[in-house]
């Protein structure tokens, strides 16, 4: 569909990803430094323990080497970009946009909309399907239907009684049974006026069947919580899902905003809808679930260039609930991948690798301290200062992403809450990363039990 651009309006956001010097320099000097400290540290807390200290030489060293290798895997990540020849081949593919709704507060979801016809390349086809939402949507879809027809984008709106996201989905992939392409987007996602370009680019290789984009908090200033959370899930995706990226092996495309091959989920949409697990049936997790499909038949990779802006939990029962489904929803993922995925699958080594760094943190900290306090030789401080380092060095990449709505002093000011987000994440997060596991057959969805959770704020305010 159409390439020009549209006059933006004045509450459209934009994003950029930005790769300064200065950045990368400060990120790996301070990596240098845990990694000198740490080494230090262990020696220094060796000599003390004496005897006992043996295993102190080889503790810091396989963790080590899985840091360095996952720092050169994302610094080798490179947005894609289409030659002309294969760009006039991607404008005439037909791409279809699916927006399952329920309960999202009509602030929200009249802003993703209005995003989808500020786009610079826009969608053939977005179809919206209401699945029993309680809040009234009458003022937002009559004006957005008459201002898709005028942007010459084939849109349609349906209501379902309350079926589930992943229902809602299929329904609304009934409205475009000849797309190429389905992207995925939450009914709050609102996305930068390049995002579909940039989304559709990786597509240009045959074998990538699935394409991530990168998410960016909406409301990232209106809390602490929210603050925090967009400074620990930018930093998660330019990190975790930038080093898997060049290895075809991205795990999660958020539902935010995911590109896939349309055939896919017409392939799988049976089992997709029928997915149990130990015999109850899973209603969360449907990013994960198309993601894992999708690296059963190719590549699956994140363009760093496709941003959107999404809506975070203001509020730390919100917070709390999602990330605990978030985590039951990954337990679940995690198996079907070790199960499922081939053996030199690299998505499926990285997961192995995954849980390994997990459990090999946790077990190294109640190590230390028991060993520590049983030989009554105290840890030397410089190792105290060891994983603040290493996060400050990755949490820079935080600042990598430049917004319209935000000056890089408020972003260095998020930055700035790195330690507080590491202790957190040691002190909450990571309890609750255990609890979801132990109770990860609880398969309901959790949030958004009495309407919208998270509001916008009112014009102007």
């Amino acid at each position: 569909m159409g390439a020009e651009r549209r006059p933006a309006a004045p509450e459209v956001l934009t994003a950029r990803r930005r790769r300064p010097a200065l950045l990368l320099a400060a990120a790996a000097g301070l990596l240098t430094a845990a990694t000198v400290l740490a080494g230090y540290g262990l020696r220094a807390w060796s000599a003390a323990l004496g005897a006992q200290g043996w295993w102190t030489q080889w503790l810091w060293a396989p963790m080590a080497a899985a840091l360095l290798l996952q720092t050169a895997l994302y610094l080798a990540e490179r947005p894609a970009a289409a030659t002309p020849e294969q760009q006039r081949a991607l404008d005439r593919l037909e791409v279809a946009v699916l927006v399952p709704v329920f309960d999202e507060d009509p602030g929200y979801l009249r802003s993703a909309l209005a995003s989808l016809l500020d786009q610079h390349r826009r969608p053939s086809s977005v179809h919206v399907v209401d699945d029993g939402s309680t809040v009234d949507y009458r003022e937002v879809r009559g004006p957005w239907l008459r201002a898709a027809a005028a942007a010459g984008v084939r849109a349609t709106w349906e209501r379902q009684p309350n079926r589930g996201k992943r229902r809602a989905q299929v329904a609304a992939a009934r409205h475009c049974p000849g797309a190429d392409v389905l992207v995925t987007v939450d009914s709050d996602a609102h996305l930068d006026p390049r995002a579909l370009h940039e989304l559709l680019q990786p597509l240009v290789d045959p074998r990538v069947q699935a394409v991530a984009g990168v998410v960016v908090a909406h409301n990232n200033r209106r809390g602490l919580i929210s603050r925090i959370t967009d400074l620990w899930y930018v930093t998660n995706q330019l990190v975790d899902r930038s080093a898997l990226s060049p290895l075809g092996a991205v795990m999660v495309c958020s539902g935010s905003l995911a590109a896939y091959r349309a055939d896919l989920l017409a392939d799988h949409r049976d089992a997709y809808l029928a997915e149990t697990f130990a015999g109850r049936p899973v209603t969360f997790s449907d990013d994960s679930m198309l993601t894992f499909y999708a690296l059963r038949r190719g590549r699956v990779v994140q363009q760093p260039s496709a941003i959107v802006f999404s809506v975070m939990p203001e509020r730390v029962g919100h917070h709390l609930r999602q990330y605990a489904r978030w985590m039951r929803g990954s337990t679940i993922r995690s198996l079907w991948r070790v199960r499922y995925l081939p053996p030199r699958h690299p998505a499926l080594l990285a997961q192995v690798l995954r849980w390994y760094q997990h459990l090999a943190a946790s077990a190294a900290a109640v190590l230390l301290l028991t060993r520590s306090l049983h030989a009554g030789a105290p840890l030397p401080p410089v190792l105290l200062a060891v994983p603040v380092l290493l996060v400050c060095g990755q949490t820079l990449r935080y600042l990598t992403v430049r917004r319209s709505d935000q000056s890089f002093r408020s972003q260095l000011g998020t930055w700035a809450l790195t330690p507080l987000a590491l202790a957190w994440s040691w002190t909450v997060l990571r309890p609750v990363r255990w609890y979801a596991t132990a109770t990860c057959l609880r398969t309901g969805w959790g949030t958004r039990r009495n309407g919208p959770e998270v509001v916008a704020p009112a014009p102007g305010a």
